[in-house]
C-alpha cells in the first residue's frame, strides 16, 4: 500500500511538472516579440550600443523575448525585416536612417507586425520613424570644438552622406560658427559606419592639414577618429554616448542619445494598442538629446567655454534657440 501511494504520488507530481512545464511554455509563446536591426556591432560603445541598451531594458522591463541583428548593411535591411516578421515577431526596429524605406516597404506585407526605424523619415500605417534632434547636440559639440581648438581648424568626420548624419555636421559647422567665425571646419564622409580604418584616415588627413581637435557622427567607423586624435596628441568629440571611456585624456565631451527611450516607448505603445505609423520628432526638451559630463576635462576646458555651453544648452531646452535641421550638405 505504501508503495502504491509512493508511485501515485510521483505520478501526480511528473503530471504537475507537466503542467508547469506546459504553463511556462505558453507564458513563453505569449510574450511580446522584439527584435532589433544594427549596422554594426552591439558593443561599439557608440550608436549601436545605445539602441541595444534599450532593447535589453525593455526585455528586462517588461519581460520581452528579444532578438538582434549585428552588421545589417544596407542592402540586407529589407531581407532582415521580412525573416523577424515571418517569424511572428510584433515590433521591428531598424536603428538608422537607411532602414526607413526597407521597413515601410516590408509593413505592407505584415500588417499586424509593428515596425519602426530611428532617425529614417518616412512611415506606412504600421511603420514609424523616430527622429531626434541630433543636431542640437553636435551644435554644441561645435561650440565646443571651436572654444578649444589653437590652430582656428577642426574637423568633422561623417559616415554616410544621408540626411541624419548630414544634419549633425552642419549644426556642429553652425555652432562652431558662432564662437569663431573666422574658424576652418574640414568636413568628410567615409560612406561607411563600420570601417574603424577609413575613419582614422579621414580624420588624419584633417590632422596634417593642422587641425587640432577632431569630431565625428559615424557609429563605429568614428572610433578610427578618436584614435587618430589621440595618437596625434589632440582633442576630440564623440557621439551617441559617452566616449571619454574610449580615450580618456582626447575625448572632452560626447553627445548623448537616450534611444533606450524611444525604445521603451514604442514597446509600451505596441503593448497598450496605441502604436502607429508617423513621422515624431524628439529633441532635448523631451530628455532624448543631451551632452555628456565632461569627465577628466572638467578642470581642463576654461569656465568661460562650459559656462557659454551651459547657457546655450539652456536656450534650446527654453526654446529661445533653434537649431536648424539641414539634411542637405552645404558648400564645404
Amino acid at each position: 500500500m505504501k508503495r502504491i501511494a509512493i508511485v501515485l504520488f510521483v505520478a501526480l507530481a511528473s503530471i504537475g511538472c507537466l503542467f508547469a512545464t506546459g504553463a511556462a511554455e505558453k507564458q513563453a509563446d505569449d510574450a511580446m516579440k522584439v527584435a532589433l536591426l544594427l549596422s554594426g556591432p552591439a558593443n561599439d560603445q557608440g550608436w549601436n550600443a545605445v539602441a541595444f541598451a534599450g532593447l535589453k531594458e525593455a526585455e528586462a522591463k517588461y519581460g520581452l523575448q528579444t532578438a538582434y541583428s549585428e552588421h545589417v548593411g544596407i542592402a540586407d535591411g529589407e531581407a532582415a525585416f521580412t525573416d523577424y516578421a515571418s517569424q511572428g515577431y510584433d515590433l521591428v526596429i531598424g536603428h538608422g536612417f537607411q532602414f526607413g524605406d526597407p521597413a515601410v516597404r516590408v509593413s505592407g506585407r505584415f500588417p499586424n507586425t509593428k515596425f519602426m526605424a530611428i532617425e529614417s523619415n518616412v512611415h506606412s500605417k504600421n511603420a514609424a520613424s523616430y527622429v531626434m534632434a541630433c543636431e542640437e547636440a553636435g551644435y554644441l559639440m561645435g561650440m565646443l570644438a571651436a572654444s578649444m581648438t589653437k590652430t582656428g581648424k577642426i574637423g568633422m568626420v561623417g559616415g554616410f552622406e544621408q540626411p541624419s548624419i548630414v544634419k549633425v555636421v552642419e549644426a556642429y559647422k553652425l555652432g562652431a560658427a558662432a564662437v569663431n567665425p573666422g574658424v576652418q571646419v574640414f568636413e568628410a564622409y567615409v560612406s561607411s559606419f563600420t570601417d574603424v580604418a577609413l575613419g582614422k584616415e579621414a580624420a588624419i588627413a584633417m590632422a596634417d592639414r593642422g587641425a587640432d581637435v577632431l569630431s565625428h557622427v559615424a557609429n563605429q567607423a568614428g572610433t578610427g577618429v578618436i584614435k587618430a586624435a589621440e595618437e596625434r596628441g589632440l582633442l576630440a568629440t564623440g557621439d551617441s554616448y559617452d566616449q571619454n571611456s574610449i580615450a580618456p585624456a582626447t575625448v572632452m565631451c560626447s553627445t548623448i542619445y537616450s534611444v533606450p527611450m524611444l525604445v521603451l516607448n514604442a514597446v509600451e505603445k505596441v503593448k497598450n494598442g496605441t502604436y502607429e505609423g508617423g513621422v515624431f520628432y524628439l529633441g532635448m526638451q523631451d530628455g532624448v538629446v543631451d551632452i555628456a559630463p565632461y569627465n577628466s576635462f572638467e578642470q581642463k576646458i576654461p569656465t568661460a567655454v562650459k559656462d557659454l555651453i551651459t547657457k546655450t544648452k539652456n536656450s534650446i531646452l527654453d526654446g529661445s534657440l533653434k537649431i536648424p535641421m539641414i539634411e542637405t550638405p552645404t558648400a564645404k
